[in-house]
């Protein structure tokens, strides 16, 4: 009987270089997915806290957007904005995760007015903060300083819609009621304080208002901040106020119809030992103080030379 030869049967191995193309990809998978890891760990909405613990990852994000805000970092702040967004859904949390993301897109308008920001932007983001607000009030009636965020956004809403008459009417009858119940349920909180000057500013003399009214109302402000520091919060809870008050008040005393230059610059600089890395006092206001400053005529040395040249006469 004839044997039949057969072939070499193939192994099942595949070739060294298919060997070496699918470790190579293999390690590819892993780096990717290490990376991927670090990336996660590595980012500033990452959970720094296990998540039994979201009270924790709270406040160090709070930490972040109050940082942030100072800094003028308006990326950090839109950001930081959607890292609180998991956090939301915490009942007990929920108000003060409201609350402070509505400040970071607020406090991210206010520092876009200064850097010129495309109005459409800033009316975004403001818009978007009056909803967060209104949300934290929502779930805790009781919560001043929601209605504190919101009637400074509805105040800037209405400077970006002058020119617009209708709009203006429309975002005033939103504002006025909520000024009127805090002047008369929270007058002293520093923060409606703050937020209460420059409508102050704006208003005329004979309606409660003018430049000296505004000065007083931050320095009462000032004062109520102050005497709080003593006063124990929940760390969730805003204690801002004094920086902001001392900042109004430099602004006021160099813009008045009569400038107080040395008063705006100690503000400035009492601002400043608070907050040193304040980029808007540091590097915008201080700056136009001192320019201010340097412009104005020195009364002493014109009296001096005045005095002088009439004791050479009298002589």
């Amino acid at each position: 009987m004839q044997r039949t030869k057969t072939g070499p049967v193939p192994s099942l191995k595949p070739p060294k270089a298919a060997r070496r193309y699918s470790a190579g990809m293999r390690r590819m998978a892993w780096c990717g997915l290490a990376l991927m890891a670090m990336c996660i760990a590595s980012a500033p909405g990452a959970l720094a806290a296990p998540p039994e613990r979201p009270r924790e990852t709270v406040l160090k994000l709070v930490t972040q957007i109050q940082k942030a805000d100072y800094q003028g970092d308006r990326a950090a702040l839109q950001h930081l904005y959607a890292y609180l967004e998991p956090l939301i859904a915490d009942e007990k949390l929920a108000s003060r995760v409201r609350y402070w993301r509505g400040f970071a897109l607020w406090r991210r308008a206010i520092n876009g007015f200064n850097e010129s920001a495309d109005p459409k932007d800033l009316e975004h983001d403001l818009t978007q903060a009056i909803a967060e607000f209104k949300e934290s009030a929502a779930k805790d009636p009781a919560f001043v300083d929601a209605k504190v965020g919101t009637i400074s956004c509805l105040g800037s809403l209405i400077y970006l819609a002058l020119g617009h008459a209708d709009r203006v009417q429309e975002l005033i009858a939103q504002s006025s009621p909520l000024v009127k119940e805090l002047r008369t349920s929270s007058p002293d909180n520093p923060r409606f304080v703050w937020v209460l000057g420059p409508i102050l500013w704006n208003l005329p003399p004979e309606r409660g208002g003018g430049q000296d009214k505004a000065i007083e109302n931050y320095q009462k402000g000032l004062e109520a901040a102050r005497k709080a520091k003593d006063t124990p919060v929940d760390p969730l809870d805003p204690s801002w106020g004094e920086p902001e008050l001392l900042m109004s008040l430099a602004w006021s005393s160099l813009n008045r119809a009569s400038p107080d230059l040395d008063a705006a610059d100690q503000y400035a600089h009492s601002a400043l030992a608070l907050v040193p890395y304040w980029h808007y006092v540091r590097d915008i206001l201080l700056p136009q103080i001192q320019t201010a400053k340097a412009a104005k005529p020195q009364t002493s040395s014109v009296f001096l030379c005045f005095l002088a040249s009439l004791l050479r006469y009298l002589a």
